[in-house]
């Protein structure tokens, strides 16, 4: 019964625009923090030590490799908690709570970003960084588990992915006012010289970010259905969270197409978020280009990105979601291969518009494939995206950490890059030997 009553508000154009408004939120933290901005801040205050080397707690590391390092524990911190309070979400009904808690943390340490002025706060900014990946990770798992319960399962391929443009032409937009602040610190009040200027400006925009990121998140926290399956907690909800965890982990054990899934995922996105981290220090370090060689080349990606997770949605309705992921991943070998022997900066735009084009649809399809194959009428979506969650923060936690390890055992981020390319074909392997029911077929977008 709770499931027909819930299922009355599926398709519901106000609840799904408000839906899609958490990736507009959200997605200037990954463009502004994680890719563009932030990262070559972190290497200009790094630069103050007068080497690449930085301690941190009495350890000595390549700037790069700490701050890898540092975004690979943050997934792990995630990795490690989430199931355990997507089970309570689920057993309570209250996933918008949990998401709010999170969305506060990565929003508050994105502004605390802003108190990051120079080397003696490096711990600071490792901290900031790595509680803000928090909260950004940790949200994902209850903002995801909404999209089976607002949409009919035809509409999941069309509606992650206009989440996903959502987020591209969101985080641009912020993304441009940013610049135009940090070019022209004098213009906004910034005083100093114009290095002091310009670098008290960069981190205005990290405050900007975190008040755009809890800003536009009340959009969904008010619209977005409360508890849609009238549950009604009673006694520990602690242990009756564990229990409904408890309850999904055995039944993943009779899905086998599932768990073969989850393992594509697993490899697979060990290489896309790496690339979506880091690929700003590879144009650092290894091709030494200037800030607005990096800029244009984020930019490429972002704006690229919205038509790419259109464009294989469309390919996905045609073709179907195992045919448009095995192409996408065919095609992230051949980005991984390509980036080894870049040698100049046309070369990393040609890359940039390239990984744009599947990086937005590898992550909308992701989400969408998964939440397909979810067994029908289920109503702990929390508790089942927190096993994609842990697969997604995991592959992560593995991936950065193997790019800054590679780098750091043989000096070159290009054998990082390269290895990368094996992830992809492991996910591969496993993307081939899923099967989907007949009747998976999404709704074309217009």
């Amino acid at each position: 019964m709770d499931g027909i009553v819930a299922a009355t508000h599926l398709n519901n154009p106000k609840t799904v625009r408000a839906w899609y408004m958490y990736d507009w939120a959200n997605s200037v933290y990954t463009l502004v923090i994680t890719t563009a901005i932030f990262p070559i801040y972190y290497k200009a205050i790094a630069a103050e030590s007068g080497s690449d080397q930085l301690t941190l707690l009495g350890i000595t590391l390549q700037n790069s490799v700490l701050y890898s390092y540092a975004l690979s524990f943050s997934f792990l911190v995630v990795a490690l908690i989430l199931p355990f309070l997507s089970g309570t979400a689920d057993y309570s009904g209250n996933k918008k709570t949990f998401m709010k808690a999170f969305v506060w943390m990565g929003s508050l340490a994105c502004m605390g970003l802003y108190f990051f002025d120079g080397i003696d706060m490096l711990w600071w900014g490792i901290a900031c960084s790595i509680l803000a990946s928090i909260g950004y990770s940790g949200s994902l798992v209850f903002y995801d588990a909404f999209l089976p319960e607002i949409v009919t399962e035809d509409r999941y391929d069309s509606t992650s992915a206009r989440g996903y443009s959502m987020g591209y032409y969101g985080s641009v937009i912020l993304m441009i006012v940013c610049l135009i602040i940090i070019m022209n610190p004098f213009s906004f009040g910034f005083t100093g010289t114009p290095k002091e200027a310009g670098l008290h400006a960069t981190r205005f925009t990290f405050l900007l970010v975190g008040l755009w990121w809890i800003g536009f998140s009340y959009i969904p926290f008010s619209i977005l259905p409360d508890n849609p399956y009238g549950r009604k907690p009673q006694g520990n909800i602690w242990f009756k969270g564990y229990a409904e965890l408890r309850k999904v982990w055995l039944s993943l054990k009779h899905q086998r197409h599932l768990k073969k899934y989850l393992l594509a995922f697993f490899f697979y996105n060990m290489g896309v978020q790496t690339v979506m981290y880091l690929a700003t220090l590879f144009g650092t370090d290894v091709l030494h280009l200037e800030e607005d060689s990096l800029i244009k080349t984020v930019v490429i990606i972002q704006l690229v990105g919205a038509f790419g997770a259109w464009l294989f949605a469309r390919v996905s309705y045609h073709k179907g979601n195992r045919f448009s992921l095995v192409l996408m991943n065919s095609i992230w070998i051949a980005v991984c291969v390509g980036a080894y022997f870049v040698a100049n900066e046309y070369h990393f735009y040609a890359l940039a518009f390239v990984v744009g084009m599947i990086m937005g649809g590898i992550q909308s399809l992701s989400r969408a494939t998964y939440s397909k194959l979810i067994p029908a009428n289920t109503i702990d979506h929390a508790s089942y995206f927190s096993f994609y969650d842990v697969t997604y923060n995991l592959s992560i936690v593995i991936g950065t950490f193997s790019y800054g390890l590679v780098n750091q055992l043989t000096g070159s981020m290009r054998n990082s890059v390269l290895a990368l390319a094996l992830f992809f074909v492991i996910g591969l392997v496993f993307l081939l030997s899923v099967k989907f029911e007949k009747g998976y077929r999404s709704e074309v977008i217009d």
